[in-house]
């Protein structure tokens, strides 16, 4: 339906409306983005009043449309919205970027309305193909995905991740609306407002363009109807805008960029005066998501015999098919090597909750946080050394407090002769270092299956690592592995040193152990499986009954197990000797036993640096 003159003088007093909120919350703050918000508050005004459809008073609603501000500095238009739609008043829209605040300088889901951070640059679209594919595939539910990006960001690579998989899943519940407004941070961008330019690159990955006048009321308008009528293909609407729209002292001017404007007051008088015009939001419709039921009780786990040879990845894929038939909200994604890392298992008897992003990282993890944020489960999985491709948007996974799950498989050099390019040696270090985070590496087929069943209930982010070769089963079916534990599978009243080892190296550690009784020498070995949280009573135990700890870990030593193990001791409580043995320097193509002998953590490496220790402490005052 067209825009009657009425409308259009409301949603033109509406723009400008927008526009004043953002001028006024940042000039209050003394600080944020308001000509980045200036630039797209006509989008904003009819996206919200014509388009949009969305309960406030029911921001789960399964059939509401997802806003996603990709371009997240211009919060003030968000916030400005917000307060139009009556979700927030205008006292609370002047405490922008205060503290304690909701209203933070980049929007976060400290408010009900924002499903996932946004602020760092080129990450809105690609968590929106993962809500467009969750409403499409899995909640089959006609919500529309809005997400309004700045022209900056479309240099970053991310974002074209992204804009290969919408086309190729057809996401056509999925619209792109780029502010087109020609001014970066630090200048003009690099297409300046050549819509064209935009679009003959959209196109050719199979999207749908539209070029409109930005500030054209009746041209947003039915450029957003043309988009949610469009079928088979997503819709990127590339709007021309002026950076600062409506006050001439900033209107498209340089080096105004993150400021608020010198002169609040007459930039409001400029733009018409304050108003307080309200929106009433179309409402959603109303939509059942139907998921399948469950079988009754937990995951029917695989079950692996005492010694048998079993690689981690082996496990973590049968065991994710178990989790995946028990619970029907888990969902699986992989970067092109299921087979390698098994993930192929759960594709293979859950054809429809998984999903291919191809060797695309960014995209993958953005991917389980847009469906973490429709209520979904996710497990994401490529190799250890290819997530740290996507470290940026793992962080701020944690800033969305998203809850996903990451498997990062052939870590170490001991999957061998691949070399150096594929190792994942960082990995646990990369994962500690994220807020709230858990961090998990089984050394035995059991203990990875127990570990994948736990990690589906854990919130923020769970990573667990597994390794490509086989090691030998040492657990029961039965036995249980808490998060935050640990398992000491040697002690004695003789020992004189306790090895602490994650994943293979327990397996090494227990064959260094065995060298060293035969010796006449003692070790305790415990398997630090979690490796956040740390077991720390289990640690301080050996260290009292020992007086000296030897990491051993196939990473580099910078933080990963024996950092994880040294901050056990920073409580005042007295530091034991700690020896860490780990990969130093840049591996080479080796088999995998050379590997671990050449980084000095196989098992003949850990006896000699027990030897060396020992002598020391025989010869010390």
């Amino acid at each position: 339906m067209r825009v009657s003159a009425a409308d259009h003088e409301h949603l033109a007093q509406l723009g400008q409306q927008l526009r004043v909120d953002a001028v006024r919350a940042a000039d209050a703050a003394g600080s944020g983005h308001p000509t980045s918000s200036m630039s797209a508050a006509d989008l904003g005004a009819v996206l919200l009043a014509r388009h949009l459809r969305y309960d406030f008073d029911r921001p789960g609603h399964p059939g509401n449309d997802r806003l996603v501000l990709s371009k997240g500095h211009a919060s003030p238009l968000l916030y400005a919205m917000y307060k139009a739609a009556g979700a927030i008043d205008d006292a609370e829209l002047l405490t922008f970027r205060k503290r304690d605040s909701r209203l933070e300088g980049h929007p976060t889901p400290r408010l009900p309305w924002v499903d996932t951070a946004t602020g760092s640059l080129g990450q809105g679209l690609p968590v929106g193909v993962g809500m467009a594919l969750a409403g499409k595939r899995l909640d089959q539910v006609p919500y529309r995905v809005w997400v309004l990006s700045g022209d900056s960001e479309m240099a970053e690579g991310s974002v074209w991740e992204a804009v290969e998989q919408a086309a190729y899943e057809h996401l056509d519940n999925l619209t792109l609306i780029v502010d087109v407004n020609r001014l970066g941070q630090r200048g003009p961008t690099r297409f300046g407002r050549d819509l064209d330019a935009y679009a003959r690159r959209l196109e050719a990955f199979g999207w749908h363009t539209l070029r409109i006048d930005g500030h054209d009321i009746a041209a947003v308008d039915a450029a957003l109807s043309d988009a949610a009528a469009t079928a088979g293909r997503p819709t990127a609407i590339l709007a021309g805008t002026e950076k600062g729209h409506g006050v001439a002292a900033v209107a498209d001017q340089e080096g105004k960029h993150g400021k608020p404007l010198p002169d609040a007051a007459a930039a409001i008088a400029e733009l018409g005066g304050a108003r307080e015009l309200t929106v009433d939001v179309a409402p959603p419709p109303e939509v059942r998501v139907r998921r399948p039921e469950p079988p009754p009780g937990g995951p029917e786990l695989p079950v692996f015999e005492k010694g048998e040879e079993v690689a981690t990845r082996d496990a973590y894929g049968r065991a994710l098919a178990a989790l995946g038939t028990a619970r029907t909200d888990v969902v699986a994604l992989d970067a092109e090597v299921g087979d390698s890392t098994r993930t192929e298992y759960f594709e293979k008897e859950h054809p429809e909750r998984y999903f291919e992003f191809s060797i695309a990282e960014q995209q993958l993890v953005a991917g389980a946080v847009g469906m973490a944020a429709r209520g979904w489960t996710p497990f994401a999985c490529s190799f250890a050394a290819f997530l740290t491709r996507a470290h940026d948007f793992v962080r701020m996974a944690a800033v969305s407090c998203a809850s996903i799950r990451l498997v990062g498989s052939h870590a170490g050099v001991s999957i061998g002769e691949d070399g150096p390019s594929q190792m994942g040696l960082e990995d646990l270090a990369m994962f500690r270092a994220i807020p709230g985070s858990t961090v998990l590496y089984p050394c035995d087929a059991p203990q990875t299956a127990r570990l994948v069943a736990a990690m589906a209930d854990l919130p923020g982010i769970s990573y667990l690592r597994t390794t490509r070769s086989g090691t030998p089963v040492l657990y029961g079916p039965g036995e249980e592995f808490p998060v935050g534990g640990s398992k000491v599978l040697r002690s004695g009243d003789r020992d004189r040193a306790t090895l602490v080892a994650a994943g293979i190296t327990v397996h090494e550690a227990l064959g260094a152990a065995r060298i060293l009784d035969r010796e006449g020498i003692a070790v305790r070995v415990v398997d630090a499986y979690s490796v956040k949280p740390v077991d720390t009573a289990t640690l301080q135990e050996a260290a009292d009954d020992t007086g000296c700890l030897v990491t051993v870990e196939d990473h580099r030593l910078e933080g990963g197990l024996g950092d994880a193990v040294a901050e056990a001791f920073a409580d005042g409580r007295p530091v034991p000797r700690l020896v860490r043995l780990g990969v130093r320097g840049v591996p080479s193509s080796a088999t995998g036993p050379e590997q671990l002998h050449a980084a000095g953590i196989d098992a003949e490496s850990i006896a000699a640096a027990v030897r060396l220790l020992v002598a020391e402490a025989m010869v010390a005052p």
